[in-house]
């Protein structure tokens, strides 16, 4: 029988200690063994239940990871104490010094940053090209391309990537392919259309309230395995442990996703039509305009919507910036960085998040230093949201 993402979280029975309906919170850096055999077995990775030590493994992380597994339809999952923790774990685990990764180009900062200026201190090579341009992904691979490297809806430009196209690539390649979903929980399942790893900042949707940061790494058994063994696991040997209290915290939220998402998608809906009949030049995957809008269609689930993010370009970044400090004051949302939130957020991404990619890529990957990215919120009423918004841009005159 088939079952959404969020009804395979939903049939999770994950008890308290005592029966509670919320599962306990595990507040413990090490676990008592009755015999020293167990110990052994545990070190050894043979003695399936039991814990060790929170910087490998917990209860209260293990719920969190094995429900987000369940969401994304992989064996096994992983949480971190934040989403570059998650993606820099993954990298590592699967590349040596020689190796090759095939990157797009237009991805987050923080991880453009981590592949063009920290890997290459350890002779890992990255190349970066247009994702929604298969031929070029291919040209790109070589002998010792370890895998390919991308976002489901890629940051800030909100292009989308073609992930059973890709998928198809990396298996005659013998390579992996790792996406990060960050923008799209629920919305794909990356593994479902071939990923064989998928990572996110659990930060942003999958929390929803900007109170933690997090991670979390979601693919096969043996792989989540071999990343926590005591000898060579990245996570194990790096140690970007969640706290467990954290786990608990982002559990209860995840159970609300679905709803959320849903008000994410209707809202950005909303304001992209508006967008559209005003004349403003913007980016939403969710309308047929949008270059990437039927490859999402052929991934979607569609119950969720297209999503909570959208963009508009206003040029300049001194006009971006006059828009946004007059929407932080009539009370649109808030001037600042991450997604996900319940109330809209909205930055300059040439001048925040994508800030570490170099001037002359933001130009080549098509980046407008006036590009103003909406992490859309969970407004009530969004037609008195856009009439806000209206406002503004008659007053700085981009309408």
């Amino acid at each position: 029988m088939k079952t959404t993402p969020s009804e395979r979280i939903f049939n999770l029975k994950q008890f308290g200690e005592f029966g509670d309906v919320n599962p306990s919170v595990t507040d413990s850096a090490t676990y008592t063994f009755m015999q020293a055999k167990t110990m052994t077995e545990t070190f050894q990775g043979e003695a399936e239940g039991c814990f060790l030590y929170s910087r490998h493994w917990n209860p209260s992380n293990k719920y969190l990871a094995d429900a987000l597994a369940a969401m994304e339809g992989t064996e096994a999952g992983w949480v971190t104490a934040s989403g570059m923790g998650a993606i820099t774990t993954v990298l590592l685990q699967l590349c040596k010094s020689g190796d090759h990764i095939v990157s797009s180009m237009t991805t987050y900062g923080g991880t453009f940053a981590f592949m063009q200026n920290w890997l290459p201190r350890f002779n890992i090579e990255v190349t970066f090209v247009d994702i929604t341009n298969l031929e070029a992904v291919k040209a790109a691979i070589r002998p010792n391309t370890k895998l390919i490297y991308t976002e489901t809806m890629t940051n800030p430009l909100l292009q989308i990537s073609d992930l059973p196209a890709l998928s198809a690539i990396t298996r005659s390649a013998g390579i992996k392919l790792v996406v990060d979903n960050t923008f799209t929980p629920l919305m794909v399942e990356p593994a479902k259309h071939g990923a064989d790893i998928v990572v996110y900042s659990l930060t942003k949707f999958i929390n929803g309230k900007n109170d933690c940061v997090a991670g979390a790494i979601c693919a096969s058994q043996e792989f989540i395995n071999s990343l926590v063994d005591v000898n060579d696991g990245t996570a194990m040997l790096l140690g970007p442990v969640l706290d467990p209290f954290r786990s608990s915290s982002i559990l209860k939220n995840l159970h609300t996703l679905h709803i959320r998402m849903k008000q994410h998608s209707y809202n950005a809906m909303y304001l992209a039509e508006r967008f559209k009949e005003t004349g403003l030049k913007f980016n939403y995957p969710g309308l047929p305009n949008h270059k990437g809008h039927e490859t999402l269609k052929k991934m979607l689930n569609t119950r969720y919507g297209f999503g909570g993010m959208i963009s508009i370009d206003l040029g300049t970044a001194e006009k971006a910036n006059e828009l946004m400090e007059k929407m932080e004051l009539a009370d649109v949302g808030y001037l600042a960085v991450s997604l996900g939130y319940f109330k809209t957020l909205f930055s300059n991404s040439g001048k925040s998040t994508s800030s570490e990619v170099p001037e002359e890529i933001q130009r080549e990957m098509g980046l407008s230093e006036g590009l103003v990215r909406f992490s859309v919120g969970l407004d009530d009423d969004i037609e008195n949201t856009w009439q806000r918004i209206k406002t503004c841009l008659i007053e700085t005159g981009t309408i």
